[in-house]
C-alpha cells in the first residue's frame, strides 16, 4: 500500500498516563494509505497496545507492537487484511519475546493489542487482551470484541459474577498477549449480532461501514471506570475532536488509576467508496479468450471434415498447418493465472492454543483496580 496524505476517515485521538504517578504504557498509531487498482481505494489502519510487564518495559513491548504491525500493514497490498494482520502479529510477539530474554528489567513484557483495518467501506479487526473495540451505530454501542482475561472466563462460565471477580487474585491476569513464550492467536471474531455463533462473528469481518459510524478502539484504562453507556452518550454529545479528551478526563475524574488511550474514528456523512472486487476484469478476458478458442476449434472440426470427405483439393491437404494435431495448451491459459500477490500480569507461559473459544460478547468491564 502507498501512504496518503488524504485520509477517509475522520479521527482524533487523546492518551493520558493517569493520576497515580505511573508511566504511560499505552501506544498507539494512524495510518492512512491508498491502494488497490491505479492506487484509487482508501485505506486506514488504526492500532493501540497497552504495555503490561511493568517498570518501563510495558513501554517499550506496545512501542513494539505498534511499530512492528504497522510495518507489515504498510508492506502489504490490503488484498489479504486477515492474513496480513496474522502474520504481523506473530512477528511482533516474537520479537517482544526475544527483546524480553535480552534484559533483565525486561523480562516478561507484553502488550494487549487492538487494532481496526478500514478499506474502502470494509472493517476488518484483530485484538489480543481486554484492549476493546466499539462501533456506535444509529444511536446504539456494540462492543465488536471480547476481552481475554481469567475474569472473562469466569464469567462466561458462570462461576463468579462481577462482585465477586472485582477481589480476586487472578482478577488482573491477561490470557492473550503479544510477547508470550509461544505465538498468540489472534482474535479475528467481530461480534455484531446478538446470539452469535463463533463462525458468525469470524464471517462478520469486512463489516460494511454506513456513513456516520463511529469506531472507537481503547485501553482498559477507560473500561474499568467509564460504562458502555457513558462512553456512547459523551462521545455523540462532543465534537469529534474533544470526545477522546473528554472520555480520558471523565476516566481520570474517577481516579484514573491507570493509563487511557482512545482513538476515534468516523465515517463521513458522504458514503465511503466500496471495494472493488479483484479479478472482474480477468472474467471478462477469460470469457473471450474461451469464446476464441471455441471458435478455432469450430474452425478446425469444419476444415477436419471436408478433408476427410476429400472435398480439399491435394495442396491444402498437405498442408502441415490442417494435419498437425491442436496443441493440447488452450488459447489464452495464461490470461487465468493469478498470483497471491494496576498493574496486570500476563499468565506465565500461557499456550494460546488451549485458551477456550469465547462464546459471546462481554457485557461487563475488565476491572484492573489494584488489590
Amino acid at each position: 500500500m502507498t501512504q496518503s496524505e488524504h485520509p477517509h476517515l475522520d479521527f482524533a485521538a487523546a492518551s493520558h498516563p493517569g493520576l497515580t504517578g505511573k508511566q504511560n504504557e499505552d501506544r498507539y498509531g494512524i495510518s492512512t494509505f491508498s491502494t488497490g487498482e491505479n492506487g484509487t481505494t482508501p485505506a486506514l489502519f488504526a492500532i493501540l497496545c497497552d504495555g503490561i510487564g511493568g517498570h518501563r518495559a510495558g513501554e517499550v513491548a506496545a512501542d513494539m507492537g505498534v511499530s512492528i504491525i504497522t510495518e507489515w500493514v504498510t508492506a502489504s497490498d490490503g488484498t489479504q487484511p486477515l492474513k496480513t494482520l496474522e502474520t504481523a502479529i506473530k512477528h511482533a510477539s516474537q520479537a517482544i519475546y526475544t527483546a524480553s530474554l535480552s534484559e533483565q528489567g525486561r523480562k516478561g513484557m507484553g502488550a494487549t493489542l487492538a487494532c481496526a483495518w478500514v478499506i474502502a467501506d470494509k472493517l476488518y479487526t484483530a485484538n489480543l487482551g481486554d484492549s476493546r473495540i466499539y462501533l456506535l451505530r444509529d444511536g446504539h454501542i456494540v462492543q465488536l470484541t471480547t476481552d481475554h482475561t481469567w475474569l472473562q472466563e469466569v464469567y462466561d462460565a458462570g462461576i463468579l459474577d462481577e462482585a465477586q471477580g472485582e477481589a480476586h487474585p487472578n482478577a488482573h491476569v491477561i490470557r492473550r498477549y503479544l510477547g508470550s513464550s509461544q505465538a498468540p492467536r489472534p482474535d479475528f471474531r467481530l461480534w455484531f449480532f446478538e446470539g452469535e455463533t463463533d463462525a458468525d462473528a469470524l464471517d462478520n469481518q469486512g463489516l460494511p461501514l454506513k456513513p456516520g459510524d463511529l469506531l472507537l478502539l481503547c485501553s482498559d484504562g477507560l473500561t474499568d471506570l467509564v460504562s458502555d453507556e457513558e462512553i456512547h452518550a459523551t462521545v455523540k454529545s462532543t465534537p469529534l475532536a474533544q470526545a477522546p479528551s473528554a472520555l480520558v478526563n471523565l476516566a481520570n475524574a474517577r481516579g484514573g488509576h491507570d493509563n487511557t488511550t482512545v482513538l476515534l474514528l468516523e465515517v463521513p456523512a458522504k458514503p465511503l467508496p466500496e471495494v472493488k472486487k479483484p479479478g472482474k476484469h480477468r472474467w471478462w478476458v477469460g470469457c473471450l479468450a474461451g469464446l476464441i478458442l471455441l471458435g478455432v476449434l469450430a474452425i478446425a472440426l469444419y476444415f477436419g471434415l471436408r478433408w476427410r470427405a476429400g472435398r480439399l483439393d491435394p495442396l491444402s491437404t498437405a498442408s502441415p498447418a490442417m494435419t498437425q494435431p491442436l496443441s493440447t495448451q488452450p488459447l489464452g491459459t495464461h490470461l487465468w493465472t493469478s498470483t497471491a500477490a494496576p498493574e496486570r500480569t500476563p499468565t506465565p507461559g500461557a499456550d494460546p492454543e488451549s485458551t477456550p473459544a469465547l462464546p459471546s460478547i462481554t457485557p461487563w468491564p475488565t476491572h484492573t483496580l489494584a488489590p
